[in-house]
Order: structure tokens, then sequence, then C-alpha cells
């Protein structure tokens, strides 16, 4: 997969079609998605056994409805939207997964600014979240939800205006560094496409290894994008003791960048990682 170079570029909303196909090279599909090309990649099959999910806005008779297509640069704003089933009325009634009923993940289509945000539902059916993006540029909002038993995530576009310096995914690495003192290191040995991956992340504070507290439910949360179209993996947290463990496939070859999100001393940290996947 190539990978595209730094640049900038001014992000307008009448504009937000032909910047997503410079950033990535991909074809822009007309209708309520905007994104590169559904098609799977070369050598993906069509029957992968854990499919991504997050390429559209709508899927299964539900639709994520969001109440604004842009949000101010660099100040709060509050982020609404509505999940619509039959005849266009709000959804209301969500499953519990990882300790809430509505997980919302929003990311610059770079794969920066990652952002995990837990909205609130009120009484007339609309998610409300409060929600602060320093840089201008396009991003992609994920309703990451459990209806009717059934795990599923909608995505859609956003804007925020201004001009936007996108540049490529760092390059692989099994070291990272969340910025707040924690280093962690990810052991995930060589990663096939199509073969199921375990990804085991160790914590360390000031070089001393440390246990995590259990965060949603578990001993960390992981999400997985694919670089592109930013595809959204479905991730299984390991309950055993030691590393933070996952278990997923990655359906194609190529990039994906890995959001670890982990807490210590009452505090939620994260760490992100680039990881390479071969035919």
């Amino acid at each position: 997969m190539n990978t595209p170079q730094a640049y900038k570029t001014p992000v307008r909303l009448l504009g937000f079609a032909a910047v997503l196909a410079l950033v990535f090279g991909a074809a822009v599909a007309a209708g309520s998605v905007i994104g590169p090309d559904r098609e799977p990649a070369a050598g993906m099959s069509h029957s992968a056994p854990d499919p991504v999910r997050g390429l559209a806005v709508e899927a299964d008779g539900l639709e994520l409805a969001l109440r604004q297509g842009e949000l101010p640069r660099g100040r709060a704003a509050v982020l609404a939207f509505s999940i619509r089933g039959d005849g266009g009325r709000p959804v209301r009634d969500f499953d519990v997964e990882h300790e809430k009923r509505m997980h919302v993940i929003v990311v610059r289509r770079d794969g920066r600014g990652f952002q995990h945000l837990h909205p609130r539902l009120g009484d007339d059916g609309v998610w409300r979240v409060q929600a602060t993006l320093p840089d201008a540029g396009a991003y992609r909002v994920f309703a990451d939800f459990v209806h009717d038993g059934e795990a599923r995530t909608l995505a859609a576009d956003l804007a925020v205006d201004g001009e936007a310096d996108y540049g490529p995914l760092p390059a692989p690495s099994a070291a990272a560094s969340t910025g707040d003192g924690y280093g962690v290191r990810l052991d995930a040995g060589r990663v096939s496409a199509g073969d199921e991956a375990e990804l085991r992340f160790s914590v360390s504070r000031d070089g001393v290894q440390v246990r995590t507290e259990p965060y949603l439910g578990a001993g960390g949360h992981l999400v997985a994008l694919r670089e592109g179209d930013l595809a959204y993996l479905h991730v299984h947290p390991e309950e055993h003791g030691g590393p933070v463990s996952f278990r997923t496939e990655f359906p194609s070859e190529g990039r994906y960048r890995l959001y670890l999100q982990f807490k210590h001393d009452g505090v939620v940290h994260t760490a992100e990682f680039t990881q390479e996947v071969a035919r």
C-alpha cells in the first residue's frame, strides 16, 4: 500500500470529497458515504471470518445521523447524533458493551487526533458529547454499539475548517510512548492477513513494568483502523493476567493504526502503534 506524503491543503465543506481523494489517492463514492472504493483490496476475501465495520453511514436498517457536518477548530463543541431505525425514528434501546451503551471514536483521516468518547442519550433520542478538535481536516466519526444483541459500527464524515497538514502513518515500531511518562511495547510477531493474531502490550512507567487497572471491563481497550479507508476492526480483549492482550484478524495486507488505551493510577492513557500486515 502506498503511503501518502505530508502536505498542506485547505479543508472546506465544499471541497471535502476532493480533499479525501487527494489524501489517499482513492475513488470517492457519491451518496451518503464519503470515502474510498468499498471493493476488497487485492487478496482480500469477501468471506472474511471477522469482517471489518465502520465503512458505511447506514447498514441493516440503521443509520448514523450527525446533527452537524462541521465542528469548530480548537474549542469545545457538542457533537450530537442519533441512530435512526424504521421510519427515520431515533433508536433508544442499546445493550451495554464494555460498560457503556455507546462508544464514539473520532479520528482524522490520516490517523491523527484519536479520541474515544462516551456520549449520553437524551430524552429526544439524540446522543450528545463535548469534543474539542484542535486541528483542521477531514475526520471520521464512528458510533460503536450493540443493538438487539448484535455489535455494530456505523461511521460518518465530519470536517474541521482550516488548513490541514496531513502526513503518512509513522513507521511500524514495537515501542511507543504515551507522552506522560508511560512506555508501551507491542509483541505481535509476524502478522498475516486472514490469520488470527494475538497482540500483547506491556506497560511500564519510568522503566518499571506496571499492571494496568480495569478499564471498560478489561485490562485495556484497543481500536484498530486500516490505513486508507479507516475500516474498523473488531478486537477481542483477553481476560488473563500479565500483558494486556487482544485477538483479532486483519482482513487484508497493509498498514493498520492501533490505539491502545489503559488505566493506571486512575487515569486513562493512550499509546499508538502502526502494525504492518503481510499477505
